[in-house]
Protein backbone atom coordinates (compact mmCIF):
# COMPACT_ATOMS: atom_id res chain seq x y z
CA UNK A 1 0.00 0.00 0.00
CA UNK A 2 1.04 3.66 -0.12
CA UNK A 3 -0.14 7.03 0.64
CA UNK A 4 -2.56 8.64 -2.00
CA UNK A 5 -3.71 12.36 -1.66
CA UNK A 6 -7.42 12.67 -0.47
CA UNK A 7 -8.32 16.40 -2.14
CA UNK A 8 -11.66 15.48 -3.58
CA UNK A 9 -14.58 17.43 -3.56
CA UNK A 10 -18.20 16.66 -3.25
CA UNK A 11 -19.76 14.63 -6.75
CA UNK A 12 -22.58 16.62 -7.82
CA UNK A 13 -24.47 14.45 -10.04
CA UNK A 14 -24.99 16.01 -13.70
CA UNK A 15 -28.11 17.52 -14.76
CA UNK A 16 -28.38 15.04 -17.94
CA UNK A 17 -28.14 12.24 -15.75
CA UNK A 18 -31.08 13.13 -13.54
CA UNK A 19 -33.83 11.47 -16.32
CA UNK A 20 -35.92 8.97 -15.52
CA UNK A 21 -34.25 5.52 -15.37
CA UNK A 22 -34.47 3.27 -18.99
CA UNK A 23 -36.90 0.21 -18.25
CA UNK A 24 -36.57 -2.63 -19.94
CA UNK A 25 -39.70 -5.16 -20.86
CA UNK A 26 -41.82 -6.99 -22.81
CA UNK A 27 -43.51 -5.73 -25.97
CA UNK A 28 -47.15 -6.15 -26.25
CA UNK A 29 -47.08 -7.52 -29.83
CA UNK A 30 -44.75 -10.32 -28.67
CA UNK A 31 -46.81 -11.69 -25.71
CA UNK A 32 -49.97 -11.31 -28.77
CA UNK A 33 -48.34 -13.39 -31.26
CA UNK A 34 -47.23 -16.03 -28.71
CA UNK A 35 -51.51 -15.71 -27.77
CA UNK A 36 -52.28 -16.59 -31.48
CA UNK A 37 -50.34 -19.04 -31.62
CA UNK A 38 -51.78 -20.71 -28.93
CA UNK A 39 -55.26 -20.10 -29.91
CA UNK A 40 -54.91 -21.51 -33.64
CA UNK A 41 -53.51 -24.37 -31.54
CA UNK A 42 -56.38 -25.14 -30.10
CA UNK A 43 -58.61 -24.54 -33.33
CA UNK A 44 -56.30 -26.98 -35.29
CA UNK A 45 -56.83 -29.38 -32.51
CA UNK A 46 -60.47 -29.52 -31.12
CA UNK A 47 -60.00 -32.93 -30.17
CA UNK A 48 -57.25 -32.82 -28.18
CA UNK A 49 -58.21 -29.76 -26.54
CA UNK A 50 -61.38 -31.24 -25.72
CA UNK A 51 -59.79 -33.62 -23.62
CA UNK A 52 -58.05 -31.58 -21.67
CA UNK A 53 -61.21 -29.62 -21.16
CA UNK A 54 -62.75 -33.05 -20.13
CA UNK A 55 -60.26 -33.69 -17.55
CA UNK A 56 -60.32 -30.43 -15.68
CA UNK A 57 -63.96 -30.67 -15.57
CA UNK A 58 -63.53 -34.18 -13.94
CA UNK A 59 -61.02 -33.08 -11.28
CA UNK A 60 -62.69 -29.72 -10.42
CA UNK A 61 -65.87 -31.80 -9.34
CA UNK A 62 -63.95 -33.96 -7.29
CA UNK A 63 -62.33 -30.82 -5.70
CA UNK A 64 -65.71 -28.96 -5.60
CA UNK A 65 -68.39 -31.84 -4.69
CA UNK A 66 -66.14 -34.10 -2.62
CA UNK A 67 -63.68 -31.45 -1.58
CA UNK A 68 -60.97 -33.46 -2.63
CA UNK A 69 -57.35 -31.86 -2.67
CA UNK A 70 -55.70 -33.21 -5.83
CA UNK A 71 -53.16 -30.86 -6.18
CA UNK A 72 -50.72 -29.59 -3.24
CA UNK A 73 -49.79 -26.28 -3.73
CA UNK A 74 -45.59 -24.84 -2.96
CA UNK A 75 -45.37 -24.49 0.62
CA UNK A 76 -43.12 -21.49 -0.45
CA UNK A 77 -45.19 -19.59 -2.11
CA UNK A 78 -45.75 -16.73 0.44
CA UNK A 79 -49.59 -16.05 -1.76
CA UNK A 80 -50.87 -19.09 0.13
CA UNK A 81 -48.89 -19.23 3.47
CA UNK A 82 -52.03 -18.41 5.27
CA UNK A 83 -53.36 -21.69 6.79
CA UNK A 84 -56.49 -20.56 5.69
CA UNK A 85 -55.81 -21.60 2.24
CA UNK A 86 -56.35 -24.97 3.49
CA UNK A 87 -58.58 -25.15 6.83
CA UNK A 88 -61.48 -23.21 5.29
CA UNK A 89 -63.34 -25.48 2.95
CA UNK A 90 -64.28 -22.67 0.84
CA UNK A 91 -60.70 -21.09 0.42
CA UNK A 92 -59.37 -24.60 -0.14
CA UNK A 93 -61.61 -25.69 -3.03
CA UNK A 94 -60.71 -21.82 -4.55
CA UNK A 95 -57.48 -22.35 -4.37
CA UNK A 96 -57.47 -26.07 -6.04
CA UNK A 97 -59.41 -25.19 -8.51
CA UNK A 98 -56.68 -22.31 -9.49
CA UNK A 99 -54.49 -24.95 -9.01
CA UNK A 100 -56.26 -27.45 -10.95
CA UNK A 101 -56.27 -25.00 -14.00
CA UNK A 102 -52.86 -23.99 -14.17
CA UNK A 103 -51.77 -28.05 -13.87
CA UNK A 104 -54.08 -28.41 -16.75
CA UNK A 105 -53.37 -25.57 -19.42
CA UNK A 106 -49.15 -26.51 -18.43
CA UNK A 107 -50.26 -30.17 -19.50
CA UNK A 108 -52.01 -28.66 -22.99
CA UNK A 109 -49.23 -26.75 -23.87
CA UNK A 110 -46.83 -29.58 -23.27
CA UNK A 111 -48.63 -31.76 -25.23
CA UNK A 112 -49.37 -29.05 -28.13
CA UNK A 113 -47.42 -29.39 -31.58
CA UNK A 114 -46.34 -25.75 -30.64
CA UNK A 115 -42.25 -25.62 -31.64
CA UNK A 116 -39.84 -25.76 -28.34
CA UNK A 117 -39.27 -21.63 -28.69
CA UNK A 118 -43.27 -21.48 -29.06
CA UNK A 119 -43.71 -23.59 -26.26
CA UNK A 120 -41.64 -21.93 -24.10
CA UNK A 121 -43.40 -18.71 -24.90
CA UNK A 122 -46.66 -20.47 -24.53
CA UNK A 123 -45.84 -21.33 -20.99
CA UNK A 124 -44.26 -17.89 -19.60
CA UNK A 125 -47.56 -16.10 -21.38
CA UNK A 126 -49.47 -18.14 -19.27
CA UNK A 127 -47.69 -17.73 -15.97
CA UNK A 128 -48.05 -13.71 -16.44
CA UNK A 129 -52.05 -14.70 -17.06
CA UNK A 130 -51.89 -17.19 -14.25
CA UNK A 131 -50.22 -14.55 -11.40
CA UNK A 132 -52.35 -11.92 -12.38
CA UNK A 133 -55.50 -14.44 -11.40
CA UNK A 134 -54.23 -16.00 -8.80
CA UNK A 135 -57.01 -15.66 -6.01
CA UNK A 136 -54.58 -13.55 -3.61
CA UNK A 137 -54.70 -10.87 -5.76
CA UNK A 138 -58.63 -10.38 -4.90
CA UNK A 139 -60.21 -8.61 -1.78
CA UNK A 140 -60.88 -12.13 -0.40
CA UNK A 141 -57.54 -13.10 0.62
CA UNK A 142 -57.86 -14.01 4.23
CA UNK A 143 -55.21 -11.94 5.23
CA UNK A 144 -56.92 -9.16 4.00
CA UNK A 145 -60.11 -10.06 5.15
CA UNK A 146 -58.47 -10.39 8.55
CA UNK A 147 -56.59 -6.71 8.17
CA UNK A 148 -59.85 -5.52 7.34
CA UNK A 149 -62.09 -6.79 10.62
CA UNK A 150 -59.05 -5.77 12.60
CA UNK A 151 -58.94 -1.92 11.59
CA UNK A 152 -62.27 -1.31 11.44
CA UNK A 153 -62.06 -1.23 7.85
CA UNK A 154 -59.46 1.68 7.56
CA UNK A 155 -57.34 -0.49 5.86
CA UNK A 156 -59.81 -1.09 2.65
CA UNK A 157 -59.88 2.91 2.46
CA UNK A 158 -55.80 3.23 2.60
CA UNK A 159 -55.69 0.63 0.00
CA UNK A 160 -58.22 2.28 -2.15
CA UNK A 161 -56.61 5.68 -1.73
CA UNK A 162 -53.63 3.92 -2.57
CA UNK A 163 -54.80 2.35 -5.96
CA UNK A 164 -55.81 5.79 -6.77
CA UNK A 165 -52.63 7.30 -6.64
CA UNK A 166 -51.36 4.58 -8.60
CA UNK A 167 -53.52 5.26 -11.20
CA UNK A 168 -53.13 9.32 -11.36
CA UNK A 169 -49.56 9.80 -10.34
CA UNK A 170 -47.91 6.23 -11.26
CA UNK A 171 -49.30 4.95 -14.67
CA UNK A 172 -51.41 2.28 -12.87
CA UNK A 173 -48.54 0.63 -11.45
CA UNK A 174 -48.43 -0.54 -7.54
CA UNK A 175 -45.97 1.81 -6.10
CA UNK A 176 -43.96 0.04 -3.89
CA UNK A 177 -42.47 3.20 -1.83
CA UNK A 178 -43.09 6.94 -1.43
CA UNK A 179 -40.80 8.77 -4.43
CA UNK A 180 -39.98 11.48 -2.09
CA UNK A 181 -38.08 9.15 0.29
CA UNK A 182 -35.05 9.30 -0.95
CA UNK A 183 -32.69 11.96 -3.11
CA UNK A 184 -29.70 11.75 -4.45
CA UNK A 185 -26.73 13.31 -1.82
CA UNK A 186 -29.12 12.83 0.89
CA UNK A 187 -30.69 9.50 1.74
CA UNK A 188 -28.60 7.73 -1.28
CA UNK A 189 -25.29 7.97 -2.91
CA UNK A 190 -23.83 9.85 0.35
CA UNK A 191 -20.46 9.06 -0.05
CA UNK A 192 -17.59 11.95 -0.68
CA UNK A 193 -16.29 12.07 -4.08
CA UNK A 194 -16.00 14.25 -7.41
CA UNK A 195 -16.92 14.01 -10.78
CA UNK A 196 -13.37 13.37 -12.72
CA UNK A 197 -14.06 13.04 -16.47
CA UNK A 198 -16.80 13.33 -18.63
CA UNK A 199 -17.96 12.49 -22.04
CA UNK A 200 -21.25 12.31 -23.81
CA UNK A 201 -21.62 8.75 -22.81
CA UNK A 202 -21.19 8.69 -18.89
CA UNK A 203 -19.36 10.62 -16.28
CA UNK A 204 -16.17 9.32 -13.89
CA UNK A 205 -16.76 9.74 -10.47
CA UNK A 206 -13.72 8.87 -8.07
CA UNK A 207 -14.26 8.56 -3.96
CA UNK A 208 -12.84 10.40 -1.27
CA UNK A 209 -10.33 7.95 0.52
CA UNK A 210 -11.70 6.52 4.00
CA UNK A 211 -8.49 4.87 4.96
CA UNK A 212 -5.34 6.41 5.71
CA UNK A 213 -3.47 3.99 2.78
CA UNK A 214 -4.86 3.14 -0.22
CA UNK A 215 -3.73 0.21 -2.71
CA UNK A 216 -1.96 1.82 -5.47
CA UNK A 217 -4.04 -0.08 -8.00
CA UNK A 218 -7.71 1.17 -8.65
CA UNK A 219 -10.89 -0.37 -8.63
CA UNK A 220 -13.34 0.79 -11.65
CA UNK A 221 -17.09 -0.28 -10.67
CA UNK A 222 -19.02 -0.67 -13.86
CA UNK A 223 -22.84 -0.39 -13.06
CA UNK A 224 -25.59 -1.43 -15.22
CA UNK A 225 -26.86 1.05 -18.30
CA UNK A 226 -30.74 0.58 -16.92
CA UNK A 227 -29.66 1.34 -13.14
CA UNK A 228 -27.41 4.41 -11.47
CA UNK A 229 -24.46 4.34 -10.26
CA UNK A 230 -25.66 4.43 -6.53
CA UNK A 231 -26.90 0.57 -6.50
CA UNK A 232 -23.38 0.57 -5.19
CA UNK A 233 -23.62 3.48 -3.01
CA UNK A 234 -26.84 2.81 -1.31
CA UNK A 235 -26.68 3.87 2.41
CA UNK A 236 -24.12 4.03 4.91
CA UNK A 237 -25.25 0.33 6.13
CA UNK A 238 -25.01 -1.09 2.87
CA UNK A 239 -22.75 0.73 0.45
CA UNK A 240 -20.03 -0.98 -1.20
CA UNK A 241 -18.33 1.80 -2.27
CA UNK A 242 -17.94 2.72 1.26
CA UNK A 243 -16.79 -1.29 2.51
CA UNK A 244 -14.13 -0.42 -0.51
CA UNK A 245 -12.76 2.82 0.71
CA UNK A 246 -12.33 1.87 4.32
CA UNK A 247 -10.34 -0.90 2.61
CA UNK A 248 -7.77 1.30 0.99
CA UNK A 249 -8.74 0.69 -2.31
CA UNK A 250 -9.03 3.47 -4.97
CA UNK A 251 -12.51 4.10 -6.45
CA UNK A 252 -14.05 5.05 -9.04
CA UNK A 253 -17.78 4.20 -10.98
CA UNK A 254 -18.80 5.13 -13.72
CA UNK A 255 -22.40 7.11 -14.16
CA UNK A 256 -24.11 6.29 -17.37
CA UNK A 257 -26.26 8.57 -18.89
CA UNK A 258 -29.83 7.78 -20.07
CA UNK A 259 -29.56 7.51 -23.96
CA UNK A 260 -32.31 9.07 -25.85
CA UNK A 261 -33.38 8.87 -29.49
CA UNK A 262 -30.31 11.11 -30.39
CA UNK A 263 -27.97 8.09 -29.06
CA UNK A 264 -30.11 5.42 -31.25
CA UNK A 265 -26.34 4.52 -32.83
CA UNK A 266 -24.89 3.54 -29.77
CA UNK A 267 -24.38 -0.33 -29.43
CA UNK A 268 -22.50 -2.80 -27.48
CA UNK A 269 -19.12 -1.79 -28.83
CA UNK A 270 -20.49 1.53 -27.78
CA UNK A 271 -20.38 0.95 -24.13
CA UNK A 272 -17.30 -1.46 -24.33
CA UNK A 273 -15.04 1.59 -25.27
CA UNK A 274 -16.77 3.97 -22.92
CA UNK A 275 -15.68 1.07 -20.65
CA UNK A 276 -12.13 1.10 -21.39
CA UNK A 277 -11.75 4.80 -21.79
CA UNK A 278 -12.76 4.74 -18.13
CA UNK A 279 -9.93 2.79 -17.45
CA UNK A 280 -7.72 4.54 -18.92
CA UNK A 281 -8.66 7.68 -17.01
CA UNK A 282 -8.17 5.91 -13.94
CA UNK A 283 -4.81 4.68 -15.02
CA UNK A 284 -4.03 8.13 -15.46
CA UNK A 285 -5.15 9.78 -12.42
CA UNK A 286 -3.47 7.11 -10.34
CA UNK A 287 -0.75 6.36 -12.21
CA UNK A 288 -1.29 2.33 -12.08
CA UNK A 289 -0.63 -0.02 -15.12
CA UNK A 290 -3.73 -1.99 -13.86
CA UNK A 291 -7.27 -1.49 -12.78
CA UNK A 292 -9.25 -3.93 -11.17
CA UNK A 293 -12.72 -4.23 -12.25
CA UNK A 294 -15.82 -4.54 -10.56
CA UNK A 295 -19.42 -5.52 -13.01
CA UNK A 296 -23.23 -6.31 -12.64
CA UNK A 297 -25.86 -7.36 -14.98
CA UNK A 298 -25.19 -5.56 -17.99
CA UNK A 299 -22.36 -3.83 -16.66
CA UNK A 300 -20.64 -6.93 -15.81
CA UNK A 301 -21.08 -7.92 -19.42
CA UNK A 302 -19.68 -4.86 -20.74
CA UNK A 303 -16.50 -5.17 -18.77
CA UNK A 304 -16.26 -9.23 -19.71
CA UNK A 305 -15.94 -7.89 -23.40
CA UNK A 306 -13.62 -5.16 -22.20
CA UNK A 307 -11.39 -7.84 -20.81
CA UNK A 308 -11.40 -9.87 -23.98
CA UNK A 309 -10.77 -7.39 -25.67
CA UNK A 310 -8.03 -6.46 -23.99
CA UNK A 311 -6.21 -9.73 -24.04
CA UNK A 312 -6.49 -9.83 -27.75
CA UNK A 313 -4.65 -6.71 -27.75
CA UNK A 314 -1.62 -7.34 -25.90
CA UNK A 315 -0.13 -10.33 -24.25
CA UNK A 316 -0.65 -8.37 -20.55
CA UNK A 317 -3.52 -6.07 -20.68
CA UNK A 318 -3.53 -3.45 -18.10
CA UNK A 319 -6.49 -5.33 -16.61
CA UNK A 320 -6.21 -6.56 -12.65
CA UNK A 321 -8.98 -8.54 -11.08
CA UNK A 322 -12.83 -9.07 -12.72
CA UNK A 323 -15.79 -9.20 -9.90
CA UNK A 324 -18.80 -9.81 -11.21
CA UNK A 325 -22.48 -9.33 -9.34
CA UNK A 326 -25.13 -10.99 -11.10
CA UNK A 327 -24.13 -11.86 -14.52
CA UNK A 328 -24.15 -15.23 -16.13
CA UNK A 329 -21.33 -16.44 -17.96
CA UNK A 330 -23.20 -18.03 -20.59
CA UNK A 331 -26.06 -17.15 -22.63
CA UNK A 332 -26.87 -21.04 -23.99
CA UNK A 333 -29.56 -21.40 -20.79
CA UNK A 334 -32.32 -18.88 -21.69
CA UNK A 335 -34.04 -17.27 -18.99
CA UNK A 336 -37.75 -16.43 -18.73
CA UNK A 337 -38.48 -12.83 -20.00
CA UNK A 338 -35.67 -14.02 -23.21
CA UNK A 339 -38.18 -16.73 -24.52
CA UNK A 340 -40.88 -14.16 -25.81
CA UNK A 341 -38.15 -12.18 -27.98
CA UNK A 342 -38.41 -12.81 -31.52
CA UNK A 343 -35.44 -13.39 -33.98
CA UNK A 344 -34.96 -9.25 -35.75
CA UNK A 345 -36.68 -8.16 -32.38
CA UNK A 346 -33.65 -6.56 -30.70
Amino acid sequence: MQEKPAKVATAAPASFINAQSAITGLRGRDLLSTLRNVAAQGLRHPIRSARHALTLGSQLGRVVLLGETLYPHNPKDARFADPTWRLNPLYRRGLQVYLGCQHQVRQWIDDSDLSTEDRARAHFLFTLINDALAPSNTLFNPQAVKELFNSGGTSLIKGLSHMADDLLHNNGLPSQTTKDAFEVGRSVATTAGAVVFRNDMFELIQYRPMSEKQFSRPVLIVPPQINKFYIFDLSPANSFVQYALKNGLQTFVISWRNPDVRHREWGLSSYVGATEHAMNVCRAITAAREVNLVGACAGGADHCRVAGSLAGQAPDPPRGQCNLHGQPAGQSDRKPCHVVYRRGNA
